[in-house]
């Protein structure tokens, strides 16, 4: 396996990133996808979805991701001569960062999607107290 940046010493506690990254990249490709930048602080995901109706489809936050669903029942009593288009259960996931809100989603023209928000940066910079274990001799008369 290929080093990952994040493997780098000074980034520590992401180990949970790398292994998001790893299962998101072995991803199925079906239905195509497209994420588009709409504003700075929003983003729309836009699913091919052709042939699924609203109730066939579930949108669902677990946790960090995003997960889309679809299942649409078969119809048993068609018979195909050619049958090339796809109607197989699915499931598509998106790992969100910190504070991504979901705001809508909508089906139209055999599209889903999906808008994101993400909150504005907000610097935060804390200053931690240093605490030292060095006895002062001021200190020693009042410790024996």
């Amino acid at each position: 396996m290929n080093r990952s940046v994040l493997n780098n010493p000074f980034l520590l506690g992401f180990e949970h990133i790398e292994k998001l990254l790893e299962r998101t990249a072995k991803g199925d490709s079906y239905p195509p996808y497209n994420i588009e930048h709409i504003t700075e602080n929003r983003l729309k995901i836009t699913l091919a979805v052709a042939g699924f109706r609203a109730e066939d489809l579930s949108v669902n936050l677990e946790d960090n991701q995003l997960v889309i669903r679809g299942r649409m029942a078969d119809v048993e009593d068609k018979t195909f001569l050619h049958r090339g288009i796809a109607t197989r259960q699915f499931q598509r996931s998106f790992v969100l960062a910190e504070g991504i809100a979901v705001l809508d989603a909508e089906l139209r023209h055999g599209l889903l999607t999906i808008e994101l928000e993400r909150p504005p940066q907000q610097s935060v910079v804390r200053t931690i107290p240093i605490r030292s274990a060095e006895v002062h001799r001021g200190n020693v008369k009042n410790q024996t």
